[in-house]
């Protein structure tokens, strides 16, 4: 049987790179960071609880993956870039196979993008995952809530509604052939953060966040904090492979209110277009330009040929959702 100490040690107490940002690691009290001379650290906590956030049978390695980059994600809607995280597990047993793939799922990400596991804590209990990261951006170029203004263009990076569809699929809500479920599913179980692109817009947008509860509920915290109403275009959202094959009711559904996409919806001045393309092209993501900031209060919506729409639409909510 592994104690907590052992378990620490043969999964995660390996990670150690050497980073000048990186004082001190696992096995004190608290880990020590050095952040850069002249820089503002980013802080983020995410906490996934099983049964909520992901399936109780999930593959363990998906969720290693999942977990922390859904916490990479909250840096790249600030522009932030990642140093180092820490994690507190809550774990029914101590099962060498799970925690060999959750390990190495978790670890991988945190390799490619040099965020250092420095410390957390293991105690048992239903399956909870709790992750709080740490970044940092130069002063004064966060990309925050309260930025956008009006006459701002609405960009979203990537595909949206892949992921909904995914879990839809689960729930039987929708029928998918076995390879569109599989290929969707990887968009809900293995988001990719946008960090190289947050890092790449500071300067030039104004407002962002990462959607992972549905574009329309968390637009919606962007024209609360600013003041603000914007214009959606529908039939531009850019929809997911398999989504894409889907009707169009399904389309507008998903890419509105869909979540667990980690996509980064910003706004930009009209006259940053050609830089936002260009950071774009420089972080090798996507964007897609879907509507605009405007003065009067409210989410408007319009089809392909400029129509209002009475479409529903909410963010997700942990107290109120089932």
């Amino acid at each position: 049987m592994l104690s907590e100490f052992d378990l620490i040690k043969r999964y995660f107490a390996q990670h150690r790179i050497q980073d000048s940002r990186i004082a001190l690691g696992i096995g004190d009290d608290c880990a020590l960071l050095n952040p850069s001379p002249g820089m503002q650290m980013a802080i983020s906590s995410d906490m996934l609880v099983s049964g909520r956030h992901f399936f109780h049978d999930a593959d363990p390695r998906m969720l290693g993956h999942k977990c922390l980059a859904v916490n990479l994600s909250d840096l790249a809607a600030m522009g932030a870039k990642p140093i180092a995280f820490t994690l507190a597990l809550s774990l029914p047993e101590a099962n060498p196979a799970w925690l060999a793939e959750f390990s190495a799922g978790l670890l991988a990400l945190a390799d490619e993008y040099q965020c250092h596991l420095i410390g957390g804590d293991t105690t048992k209990g239903p399956l909870n995952i709790c992750i709080t990261i740490f970044g940092e951006l130069p002063p004064g170029t966060a990309l925050r809530r309260d930025a956008a203004r009006s006459g701002d263009d609405i960009w979203v990076s990537g595909t949206l509604g892949d992921a909904r569809l995914a879990l839809a699929a689960y729930w039987n809500e929708v029928s998918l052939q076995s390879h569109a479920h599989q290929q969707a599913a990887l968009r809900m179980h293995t988001p990719s953060p946008r960090i190289a692109l947050g890092m790449a817009l500071r300067d030039i947008a104004h407002a962002a966040l990462d959607i992972s509860d549905g574009l329309a509920g968390d637009l919606g915290h962007i024209l609360e904090k600013s003041g603000v109403g914007a214009t959606l275009l529908i039939d531009q959202l850019p929809a997911g492979p398999v989504l894409q094959t889907q009707p169009q009711d399904l389309r507008r559904q998903f890419t509105l209110n869909g979540g667990d996409d980690y996509e980064l919806c910003f706004t930009a001045p009209a006259g940053n277009r050609q830089q936002v393309l260009a950071a774009a092209a420089q972080s090798g993501t996507a964007v897609t330009r879907i509507g605009q900031i405007e003065s009067a209060a409210g989410l408007r919506l319009l089809d392909a040929e400029g129509n209002r729409l009475h479409l529903p639409y909410q963010s997700f909510d942990h107290f109120v959702n089932p």
